[in-house]
């Protein structure tokens, strides 16, 4: 599978040994930056892994800050991407099981560093159910569409 990968500078030593996890799992990584632990905008992080989740050049995305949230935030504002902030397995499993969450959100600053292994390899493996979830996630489908065709309108 093909995975982007990014973080702000508080994130940086986390996406650092994710890559080399994912890669040891025969994972395509695609890391998009930050590059170094100099500050760095959440959002524009946010922007490149989403632009590639949501263009379909890879199948999924994992942003690192230090929440999380500010991440998730930013990340849903592209069109087709699904952001979970997960802070423990359940929540992993679960954005994946019932939303079918296209990236993970993870926090830096909260989550130990066998937590954020542990959160990882099941938020991959992880499928999603459909059924009445996958009419859920169309519902969520057609509103962005409305607010697409809205902001072509004006």
């Amino acid at each position: 599978m093909k995975i982007a990968i990014g973080s702000d500078h508080r994130g940086f030593t986390v996406k650092q040994r994710l890559i080399v996890l994912l890669q040891q799992l025969n994972h395509e990584v695609m890391d998009l930056g930050t590059f170094s632990q100099t500050s760095a905008d959440y959002p524009d992080i946010a922007l490149e892994v989403a632009t590639a989740v949501g263009n379909k050049q890879t199948e999924m995305g994992i942003l690192i800050c230090g929440t999380g949230i500010g991440m998730s935030i930013a990340a849903n504002k592209v069109p087709g991407v699904r952001a979970a902030p997960c802070h423990d397995p359940v929540t992993a499993e679960m954005s994946r099981r019932h939303n079918d969450a296209n990236i993970l959100c993870l926090s830096a600053d909260l989550l130990s560093e066998d937590l954020i292994e542990r959160m990882v390899r099941l938020w991959i493996t992880t499928e999603f159910e459909g059924g009445r979830h996958a009419r859920r996630l169309e519902k969520i489908a057609q509103f962005e569409q409305k607010i697409l065709s809205r902001r072509d309108e004006m």
